[in-house]
């Protein structure tokens, strides 16, 4: 299987927030810190990433929850 990234993002029809999986909503939200904690659970839960967007669709924060590249054992 492979791994899909989490994403938060504005709700395209300008309403809430929405939590995106391989590109598929798999929540929505009427805001963006309930949504944050959900896509972070879904995360959790994938062992992935989660990027967290902002209003303009930036991503504006990243957390890793699985195999992080970066955390190489010394």
């Amino acid at each position: 299987m492979s791994r899909k990234e989490v994403h938060t993002v504005p709700h395209k029809g300008g309403s809430g927030w929405d939590n995106k999986v391989g590109g598929k909503v798999e929540s929505h939200h009427h805001t963006q810190a309930a949504a944050i904690e959900k896509g972070r659970r879904i995360a959790i839960n994938l062992e992935t990433e989660h990027y967290i967007h902002g209003t303009n669709g930036a991503v504006r924060d990243k957390n890793s929850y699985g195999n992080d590249p970066r955390n190489i054992p010394g």
